[in-house]
């Protein structure tokens, strides 16, 4: 148990591997035996991920449950771990999602199943090393490593078009990865080296050396990391990987891609490329304004491209750029509000765009096919996915005492706080988002039946209601009751917004009225 206690974040991390290297030695002809395991070990990777939870401190603020020892000490790069309140939230996402998507999979993948359920656990490995490495070769490495899981997850089991939605995502990202790379080279050696010390990789000390960095040295280095979590987020006009790869991926792949990888881009503009923004205010501004304008062209952009679509999987994929939008606008607004929003808000996008995504995976294995125009009058023969639908779409949409809601208005409220014309952007993007879920709910739910293949559709089976219903929860949950994912990253937003934007406090602190003299201090004088 002391073991345990000591390395809780390696057994989290290397849970899925190890349910990977024991599915190797399952004989390939045994189809059950590799789904029952698959889904043993995605359930017992979300198991051993729930202490994080109990023994994480909020009121710590920095990183925690920390585990160091030495990796290559001939370049200086350690096996370095550790969580803040962000990173728990985006770990505990990807058990969660990891361990749903696995179990979506059980009637869907019949070939191969083996080498499936190996990937689907590797992937989880790398992404979560993402979310926990302190260490910039580290992190590197598990942000290269879940880059070949998802290729032959999407080029062996996707659609008609999965080979070209395969490289076209291996490309894209791998040409963020190798400028991301320059970028964490030059941060390594332009960092000083301590008296009889050796250089190192460690992201808090190479962060605060960076701070002393001349600002044109920090906007390139900014740039280059920027360039990564673009590609990877994506943020306009990066993002045209991402509807061939949703659409072609099977239903798990694309759970998988807009639950979790999406927010890999995310969570590296807020751990890395804030920390990197210029000191002088004028390079600063345009940085923030060109990364603004990218933000708000994406949210309206994506939303707009979503009323044209024909395939229900390409609308929710170009729904993901619109909602990521909104995420990287809070990031880059420099508010508490702002950015305690948009963590907020990939936790709320991972759970409604993964539920969307399950339910078109519900359709596809009834009928085979996910354009909308195939579909008409569901309600009829299917109530309860009816009922399920509707309360995802109206969660991604944003509707009160959903989770979306809670998102999108602290984002805007963070975005107010800048810029009035930034909040007025963002809320144009909130009202499309609502006409095209509304309208592909209705196309696809509401009317008679428009083909005869539709009438004796089977509703919802218990498998489907075990992957679905705990998001629905979790949806009313944060909508709901939003303080406990608040208070987890209170700390780490506010360390960041004090470092990123000092000013920004002084500033509110200046707006409040002089104090009031008690009512005897004031006779006196």
């Amino acid at each position: 148990m002391d073991f345990f206690a000591h390395h809780v974040l390696s057994v989290v991390l290397f849970t899925p591997l190890v349910g990977a290297l024991l599915l190797l030695l399952i004989p390939r002809e045994s189809e059950q035996a590799h789904k029952i395991a698959g889904n043993i070990f995605g359930v017992l990777g979300f198991l051993v991920s729930l202490p994080l939870v109990r023994w994480f401190k909020p009121e710590w603020g920095g990183f925690t449950l920390e585990e160091t020892a030495d990796w290559i000490p001939s370049i200086g790069a350690k096996y370095h771990l550790g969580i803040d309140g962000i990173s728990l939230l985006l770990v505990m996402l990807t058990t969660f999602l990891g361990m749903i998507a696995i179990l979506s999979s059980w009637s869907a993948i019949h070939q191969r199943t083996k080498e499936y359920y190996i990937l689907l656990l590797l992937l989880q490995t790398g992404m979560i090393g993402v979310f926990v490495a302190l260490d910039f070769f580290l992190f590197y490495v598990f942000w290269e490593v879940m880059l070949v899981p998802m290729y032959f997850l999407i080029g062996v089991w996707g659609s008609d078009r999965r080979l070209y939605a395969a490289i076209k995502f291996f490309l894209y990202t791998l040409a963020g990865s190798v400028v991301m790379l320059l970028a964490i080279l030059a941060l390594y050696f332009y960092a000083p080296v301590p008296a009889g010390g050796t250089r190192t990789f460690d992201v808090p000390t190479l962060l605060a050396a960076a701070q002393h960095f001349s600002d044109p040295l920090k906007v390139w280095l900014f740039w280059g990391f920027f360039f990564a979590f673009a590609i990877k987020v994506p943020m306009f006009p990066f993002h045209t990987w991402l509807p061939d790869a949703h659409t072609e991926a099977p239903t798990a792949g694309s759970v998988i891609l807009a639950g979790v990888l999406l927010k890999m881009g995310t969570y590296g503009f807020i751990r890395f490329s804030l920390p990197l923004l210029p000191a002088d205010p004028l390079l600063r501004h345009k940085i923030i304004q060109i990364v603004i304008v990218l933000s708000l062209i994406g949210i309206i952009y994506g939303a707009l491209v979503c009323l044209m679509q024909k395939d229900m999987k390409r609308l929710i994929a170009y729904s993901s750029v619109s909602h990521l939008g909104f995420c990287t606008l809070g990031i880059f607004a420099l508010t508490p509000n702002g950015l305690s929003g948009s963590v907020l808000q990939q936790i709320n996008h991972g759970i409604s765009t993964g539920a969307l995504f399950l339910i078109v995976g519900v359709l596809y294995e009834r009928r085979h096919t996910r354009l909308i125009s195939e579909f008409g009058g569901l309600a009829t023969p299917m109530p309860n996915f009816a009922a399920i639908y509707l309360i995802v779409s109206l969660s991604s949409l944003g509707m009160p005492l959903l989770n979306g809601f809670i998102g999108e208005f602290t984002i805007l409220q963070g975005a107010f706080q800048v810029s009035k014309a930034w909040a007025a952007w963002g809320s144009l993007g909130v009202v499309l988002g609502a006409a095209y879920l509304l309208w592909l709910y209705q196309r696809v739910m509401f009317g008679p039946v428009t083909q005869f293949a539709n009438e004796d559709l089977p509703d919802l089976n218990l498998r489907e209601y075990a992957t679905l219903v705990p998001l629905v929860i979790l949806a009313f949950w944060i909508g709901i009751y939003p303080k406990p994912f608040f208070t987890l990253i209170e700390k780490p937003v506010q360390k960041i917004v004090e470092q990123v934007n000092p000013g920004f406090y002084q500033a509110e602190h200046a707006k409040l009225p002089p104090p009031e003299l008690p009512a005897a201090m004031a006779e006196t004088k």
